[in-house]
């Protein structure tokens, strides 16, 4: 350990930093950046894929880097996980923040030698349209392992924290995601994606029926509105079919996946509105992040979206209610109410104080 009067943390669940993927990938990346801004003294580390880091920097901010052969998603992320959280026992780190409840497997079999464990659940796995019936009681295991082997647990959302509370009897600490980032000037400038349609509104998120990317482009394609839409339509038949089906048209633009600052920078402030299809998880980094620009949003109305935005968003709840949303006056919606609390609640200089000092906590405990 770095420092005997710190404890030493190690994130783990996630594929790494610097951030390439998502939303627990913002997560790490900016917790590690907040440890360094604030001059913290917890020795840090995070581990990451090796698939997706082949150069394997050592360092991040004043994080050490750990490598797993594993790729962090899909099947392979149960060994991920489970081999990431062995070695960081193996280490004697104080805590360990686990990043989603897929290696929650392991937890039972673990003998601890005195790691503690703190979980961020995400977003309600289980529930997720995605995955298979197999694939659901697994993730719903997993997350009762989870909850009953982990010192402390984490949701995002109230609503999280709610179905916790009331299926296994757990108080959770409630912690969002901060946003701010996304405000971050590009030096130096980035350029747009050419041939964007004017006026456009921006939807981004991985294509997944559970984030109505469908209802999405049925609305728009009826309303004939300009829409900008990043996502992975290349990963699955359910995008390669809706990218078959709307690519073509003149006023919709489908992008690939962009996770570079400036680019993403240049998308959401040149929209106009912002499209937020996501019907589960708690709160979403990408919400969160567009709150921040200010513009009109219209999300999908689940308790998860009303909870993030504070009911201040334009909801709708199928093709036709967007349809009806996009036909009317958008720029009367109250974007900089969003912004403003946005400002107050989703900045990463609260939510890190709030993981450390919850890390802090959990390491200080008696035995």
């Amino acid at each position: 350990m770095a420092n005997k009067n710190w404890p030493s943390i190690a994130i783990l669940g996630s594929v790494g930093v610097p951030a390439r993927y998502g939303g627990f990938e913002t997560l790490a990346d900016n917790l590690v950046r907040f440890h360094a801004d604030t001059d913290r003294s917890e020795d840090l580390s995070v581990y990451c894929s090796s698939p997706t880091y082949p150069d394997r920097p050592e360092q991040f901010g004043n994080a050490t880097l750990r490598y797993s052969r594993f790729r962090a998603n899909g099947a392979a992320s149960v060994l991920y996980d489970a081999t990431t959280l062995r070695d960081a026992i193996r280490r004697g780190v104080d805590v360990v923040l686990l990043l989603g409840v897929s290696g929650a497997i392991a937890l039972p079999a673990l003998a601890r030698r005195g790691t503690r464990i703190v979980t961020h659940v995400d977003g309600l796995e289980w529930q997720r349209g995605k995955w298979s019936g197999p694939a659901r009681a697994f993730l719903h295991w997993s997350e009762r392992l989870a909850v009953r082997h982990s010192d402390a647990v984490i949701a995002d959302s109230p609503a999280i924290a709610t179905h916790l509370m009331q299926e296994y009897g757990v108080k959770a600490d409630v912690i969002a995601y901060g946003g701010d980032h996304a405000t971050q000037v590009p030096t130096p400038p980035s350029p747009a994606p050419a041939d964007l349609p004017e006026g456009y509104a921006l939807a981004l998120c991985r294509i997944e029926p559970e984030n109505n990317a469908h209802m999405i482009l049925e609305a728009f394609a009826e309303a004939a509105a300009p829409l900008v839409f990043v996502g992975n339509w290349g990963n699955s038949p359910y995008g390669r079919a809706l990218r078959a089906r709307f690519g073509h048209l003149p006023h919709i633009r489908l992008l690939d996946p962009i996770y570079a600052p400036g680019p993403l920078f240049v998308l959401r402030r040149g929209a106009t509105a912002y499209i937020h299809g996501h019907s589960a998880g708690g709160t979403n980094p990408a919400l969160v992040e567009m709150m921040h620009i200010g513009h009109p949003i219209l999300a999908f109305d689940c308790v998860f979206n009303r909870q993030t935005t504070q009911d201040q968003a334009l909801f709708f709840t199928d093709r036709d209610s967007l349809v009806a949303a996009l036909q009317g006056p958008l720029e009367l919606q109250d974007g900089d109410g969003l912004r403003e609390f946005a400002e107050q609640h989703y900045t990463w200089a609260k939510v890190g104080g709030q993981y450390f000092d919850l890390l802090n906590k959990v390491a200080s405990r008696d035995p």
